[in-house]
């Protein structure tokens, strides 16, 4: 079975609102693409690359992401996106690829943490708006890179 165009295109719009919202530094309005009792779960890198840690709701969801304040820098790029069908009408799953910079000053320069990964994600559609239910984040590879310039000065 294959989602709708529309849909596709809908939910394609979320996931990438939830990387733009990430860099941007506007963690509610990450909370506000998950439904009321969304999860957002996240491993526990280096020791866990898969998701161990689970945030529930609007606060839970800010609350995992503030940790992001203390990263100057991030910038995510979706390089792979697969939705198919939920187990029913309002619902849709999907696996996301995305490659995570965060860029942070080390010993007098930035470096860059980059993070290759996937989301699995389960939708609801809820008053019209597709929302994630659930987002699982699983690394797949970190990598370390010596930044030369950012907007943040060199």
């Amino acid at each position: 079975m294959v989602i709708p165009v529309a849909e596709w295109a809908a939910l394609h719009d979320l996931v990438h609102r939830y990387a733009a919202r990430v860099d941007e530094r506007d963690f509610a309005g990450v909370a506000r693409l998950f439904g009321g009792d969304g999860v957002l779960a996240l491993p526990n890198p280096p020791r866990d690359f898969g998701p161990v840690r689970e945030h529930r709701g609007p606060e839970g969801v800010v609350a995992a992401l503030s940790v992001l304040e203390e990263v100057p820098l991030t910038a995510h790029g979706i390089t792979g996106v697969v939705f198919d069908p939920g187990d029913g009408p309002a619902s849709a799953r999907g696996r996301i690829t995305c490659v995570a910079h965060h860029v942070s000053p080390r010993d007098g320069r930035f470096a860059d943490a980059v993070w290759h990964l996937h989301y699995l994600d389960r939708y609801a559609k809820t008053g019209g708006e597709w929302r994630f239910k659930r987002r699982e984040v699983h690394l797949d590879l970190i990598e370390t890179r010596e930044v030369r310039a950012t907007r943040l000065g060199r």
